[in-house]
């Protein structure tokens, strides 16, 4: 029999020999070695200690997480139907076995018993936080249950794991599933050159003649804002608004309806086994937020300093499409269209303008130079470690003293069977190893950019490279962590309110001349990015904020209502809480067919359940913390070392409140996002 190179893993994932076969036997294998050492923990009537206990329960779950991590990410960039079925077999298997962990009681005692012990005292700070999250965490994983009510609880829970898998597999096929072929260029009229060479390569590979446009985003995204042709428009926009769903040109063959209906009762009954009133009360309890009523309260408060502004730049397009294109009704699949005609005239700048400046080679670059400015980071391609793609790149990061700190895989393009959007994860954790050594932590840091065509260079919007930072600053707060026990180190256990403070922190630096300066360059020419496109980009900087806020605030609130008022005997009512939410905040109301819904895997397949307002919550933070540099100097080394300290090394491991005032000297104000945002008080 040959080895399984999942149970062999040493050091960075050998992505190129893992097969689908492969997966199921080792996950098989771990979970019956953890088991049985579990149960041997267990045995006798020891005194528990960190060492005894908490230790090699650790180890025993970083080993699970690193075999898991890379299967789960190639089905995430490197979907296929061996693969999905494999991975979706695990899941009910991983779904007990975590129910399983946390309902054990004996276990839970021990750690009880550890909590109040003399040792308590003598634990460090990230001990004793990974500790008292342990605690809340069993609660909160069913353990005081009776005996018929864990079963459920932990039936519920592997329902959820297979439910939230194949909604994102349904939006993923939806999305693969439909292409527009073109065949007559004018057709294309109005598309950028870029985006034409994307659609002609993308017929080329399919073998066909002409170009073929598809629903990944960049393909979108460039139809919705520059396709001169309306019919074309309208209908990228119906079959986009209605992927996974009843409606549409696939109407019904994904429909993610009856998931989604599915996920909201067994997320509320789960919270009331807990005896919570509600899911929406249930995500709090691991969240910086107090109160339902603090989270809507936040909400509004933004709702009602921007609706004004909001209604104002819509009729604004309005008035434009009117006037100057002589179209009297704009639809929502005008919107983008008008806006990008409307910024153009009234700041002689469009995205298009810009990408020359932003290749995405150099873009990379640029970032790790601001890094190194701000926080001390050298940051090298590392050569022969094992990628899943071709594209895919693989980097060391050394702080000043030239410890090596983190490493971590860049995927930064677009391509069949990947999944959309950008995100982070964990691949491997910090965490402080029996032989005194510290397990360096890995990250993927995965984007859906237009790939380079014919020779040239991929060019990014600027809109892309701020996602690019983002991420990045997603990752760095995995990586830079100097926490040593895994539960509280880098992103984990930071609250989910609190973990998007140095995404979002991070792409200011976008904005900023003295940061542009290191990578905005002509790819071409090589020329640095004229002051006059520089000033144009700035006074465009804050085009259509109240709109862009209220639609973040639409999702937020449709978010946080779906769980928070959900009544068993009423229904979930999605569509039904959507328009109140529209019809309260909204400016631009779809047409009776848009399911944005059945694809907003953000709070139905990611973890943004009763979550989603997180991203407005952290945006608070990331402003006012980014105000400090604005103060004091944007490249200020001594202020970049103490947001180093003070956040990024800090984990999970102490209140996030507590952190920020350590940074700032006092509790955060809305008056920088605000001023950000151009939103007037």
């Amino acid at each position: 029999m040959q080895p399984n190179p999942l149970l062999e893993m040493n050091g960075p994932p050998p992505f190129h020999a893992i097969r689908a076969e492969h997966v199921e036997p080792a996950i098989d294998a771990l979970l019956a070695e953890n088991r049985a050492a579990i149960d041997q923990l267990l045995v006798g009537d020891r005194q528990p200690s960190w060492d005894n206990l908490v230790v090699p329960l650790e180890a025993l779950d970083d080993r699970l997480q690193r075999i898991w991590s890379p299967v789960s990410h190639l089905n995430a960039v490197m979907n296929s139907e061996p693969l999905r079925a494999a991975y979706n077999a695990c899941l009910p298997k991983l779904s007990a076995y975590s129910t399983e962990l946390g309902q054990n009681e004996a276990l839970y005692h021990l750690m009880q018993t550890l909590a109040v012990g003399d040792e308590y005292e003598q634990l460090d700070t990230a001990q004793r936080k990974f500790l008292d999250n342990t605690l809340r965490d069993f609660r909160l994983a069913g353990v005081a249950l009776q005996a018929a009510q864990k079963e459920r609880f932990k039936a519920i829970v592997e329902q959820l794991s297979s439910l939230t898998a194949r909604f994102e597999e349904n939006v993923l096929d939806a999305t693969n599933g439909w292409c527009k072929a073109i065949g007559d260029e004018a057709q294309l009229s109005g598309l950028p050159a870029t985006a034409k060479a994307v659609a002609r390569q993308a017929a080329q590979r399919e073998q066909q003649e002409g170009w073929l446009l598809t629903l990944d985003f960049p393909s979108y995204y460039a139809v919705m804002t520059y396709a001169d042709d309306r019919a074309l428009r309208h209908e990228f926009y119906r079959a986009y608004s209605t992927r996974a769903s009843e409606q549409g040109p696939d109407a019904g063959r994904w429909d993610n309806g009856p998931l989604m209906e599915q996920m909201l009762a067994l997320r509320h009954e789960r919270a009331q086994l807990l005896g919570f009133a509600s899911h929406a009360d249930y995500s709090l309890a691991t969240k910086m937020a107090e109160t339902p009523r603090q989270v809507l309260g936040f909400l509004r408060d933004l709702a009602a300093r921007s609706l004004l502004l909001a209604k104002e730049e819509l009729e604004e397009i309005h008035r434009f499409a009117r006037e100057h294109h002589g179209e009297e009704a704009p639809e929502a699949w005008d919107i983008s269209y008008y806006a990008e005609k409307l910024r153009r005239r009234k700041y002689a700048i469009s995205e298009e303008e810009l990408k020359p400046y932003f290749p995405a080679d150099r873009v990379v670059a640029g970032m790790f130079e601001v890094v190194r400015r701000l926080f001390g980071l050298d940051i090298r391609a590392a050569a022969d470690v094992p990628t899943w793609h071709d594209e895919v790149r693989f980097y060391d990061i050394h702080d000043r003293f030239g410890e090596l700190r983190g490493r971590f895989y860049l995927d930064l393009y677009a391509r069949p069977h990947k999944r959309g959007g950008a995100w982070m994860d964990e691949c491997i954790r910090r965490r402080r190893l029996p032989d005194g050594s510290v397990q360096t932590p890995v990250a993927y840091l995965t984007c859906n950019f237009t790939p380079p065509v014919g020779g040239e260079p991929s060019l990014l919007s600027h809109d892309e490279v701020q996602t690019l930072f983002h991420e990045f600053g997603h990752g760095l707060h995995h990586m830079l962590t100097r926490v040593e026990v895994a539960g509280v180190a880098g992103i984990s256990g930071v609250p989910w309110d609190a973990v998007e403070l140095p995404s979002q922190f991070l792409e200011n630096w976008c904005w900023q001349r003295e940061a542009l300066d290191l990578f905005a360059r002509h790819h071409q020419s090589g020329a640095p990015l004229p002051a006059a496109l520089f000033d144009k980009m700035w006074a465009a900087r804050n085009f259509q904020a109240g709109m862009q806020m209220v639609r973040q605030l639409e999702f937020a609130l449709f978010d946080f209502h779906l769980y928070l008022d959900y009544d068993p005997a009423r229904g979930p009512h999605v569509q039904q809480v959507l328009d109140q939410v529209r019809a309260e905040v909204a400016v631009v109301h779809p047409p009776e067919y848009n399911r944005f819904q059945h694809s907003f895997s953000h709070i139905f397949s990611g973890g943004y359940a009763a979550g989603y307002y997180s991203y407005k919550w952290a945006e608070v933070l990331a402003s006012d913390a980014f105000a400090r540099f604005e103060e004091e100097g944007i490249f200020n080394r001594a202020i970049g070392l103490a947001f180093l300290e003070a956040i990024l090394e800090q984990g999970g491991a102490r209140d996030p409140m507590e952190l920020f005032v350590e940074f700032r000297g006092r509790k955060p104000t809305i008056d920088a996002l605000l001023r950000h945002s151009g939103i007037t008080a």
